[in-house]
């Protein structure tokens, strides 16, 4: 469907149209309606299926026409770097209808902090927040939601999982009984059902491609012990040109820190991105990754999320990721937009049992390939690993000591 059949006024398909955007996603088709009724809505789906714009475009539709110098809008996000992206999506969407965005995230300094409260006094339309900073001004005293018409929650579940609940609930309590709620969630746990009564009224509700990778994945692992790791990156990317952005998800910041040094020592164009650095520094490394400036990124989770980067090539995951539902995550970085990719994950004989609970997710078995004949052998495909091991808890670096046989390549 396109997107001037759904109803969107003439200054939002303007920019559309000048964006290049033509053609509604599955969730956007069905989101945008419903919104534009004015309906409370509960939706899930995955990432990279276009769910920001799935509420920010009808937001706009009527925000636009609505007298500026108050609030009236929020949008609550788990993580800055997922604030920043919905602020410029909304900048982008609102450039023939006037309507003004703010981000209000941590991490900045008091300069930042200041053109926040002055964004905040003045009346802002929409506001895009984290909630821990988002209280942090409302304990000032100074923010004004009476004149607040919809609320949005997007990556509900991941809001939770990082403990805003509380937050959530005392910012919910500020503002009108009156609105319009939405909830956007790439899962559907029971705590978000049980979030979703406390704060919809009647909600209509839309599930599409729960916990499943984009169809344009292409999707292999690695048997790996992890004394063979860095040499298995080395394999995969070294001649293969074609692989022009690369992002390396790794679980721990001491993890990125040692293999970023290890590429760097190789010459290959690599930046790390991690809670220990600085917010600006973040933002500095992600624009040039944009660019195509930098090459290769390795990363904690903090970039699992809400960075919306056009054209990764290729996601390899260091390590396998704690929970089932950040494989999804991770992976959904490439393969945007009916785009296709290529995601690799290195399985270590301790991660195997974390491995086939996430392919029990996904419904589907992902090929485990050879080992390149000179890293020699891996170990052998064992799921109920982990189960044996009582007590510990994966992957902590260093080399492997299990008892496993080696799986020889043929």
């Amino acid at each position: 469907m396109k997107f001037d059949e759904l109803g969107l006024n003439e200054s939002i398909l303007e920019a559309l149209e000048y964006m290049g955007f033509e053609k509604a996603t599955p969730i956007q088709e069905q989101a945008i309606p419903m919104i534009l009724d004015g309906k409370d809505l509960i939706a899930c789906a995955q990432t990279g299926t276009g769910k920001t714009a799935a509420f920010t475009l009808p937001i706009l539709d009527r925000v636009s026409a609505m007298d500026k110098g108050k609030i009236n809008t929020l949008i609550l996000a788990p993580t800055r770097e997922l604030a920043m992206q919905i602020d410029q999506q909304i900048q982008g969407f609102s450039y023939f209808c006037g309507v003004e965005s703010i981000p209000i995230y941590g991490g900045g300094d008091g300069h930042e902090w200041q053109q926040q409260k002055n964004a905040i006094k003045q009346g802002t339309d929409i506001i895009v927040a984290t909630p821990g900073k988002l209280i942090s001004h409302i304990k000032m005293g100074y923010v004004d939601f009476s004149e607040l018409k919809y609320l949005i929650l997007d990556e509900a579940d991941r809001m939770l999982d990082i403990g805003f609940h509380d937050d959530i609930m005392g910012i919910v309590a500020q503002l009108p009984k009156e609105r319009q709620s939405l909830l956007f969630s790439a899962t559907m746990p029971n705590k978000i059902r049980d979030l979703s009564k406390k704060i919809l009224n009647r909600p209509e509700h839309i599930s599409l491609a729960i916990s499943k990778p984009a169809e344009g994945v292409l999707q292999a692992a690695y048997l790996t012990f992890n004394s063979q790791k860095n040499r298995l990156v080395d394999a995969l990317i070294k001649g293969r040109e074609t692989y022009k952005s690369i992002i390396i998800f790794c679980s721990t910041k001491k993890g990125v820190a040692e293999l970023t040094n290890h590429l760097k020592r190789k010459n290959y164009s690599v930046e790390a991105v991690s809670s220990s650095l600085e917010q600006s520094e973040r933002e500095s490394a992600l624009q040039r990754f944009r660019a195509k400036q930098t090459r290769i990124i390795v990363a904690t989770d903090v970039l699992s999320r809400g960075i919306d980067i056009k054209d990764i090539n290729l996601v390899i995951n260091y390590d396998v990721p704690g929970d089932a539902e950040d494989y999804v995550h991770r992976i959904g970085r490439t393969a945007r937009a009916d785009t296709t990719g290529v995601a690799l994950t290195f399985i270590n004989e301790e991660d195997m049992y974390r491995f086939a609970k996430i392919e029990q997710l996904i419904e589907a078995e992902v090929r485990k390939m050879p080992l390149p004949e000179k890293l020699g052998e891996g170990p052998e495909w064992n799921p109920n690993y982990f189960k044996k091991k009582k007590g510990r808890a994966g992957h902590k670096g260093g080399k492997s000591k299990s008892n496993f046989k080696s799986r020889r390549k043929k």
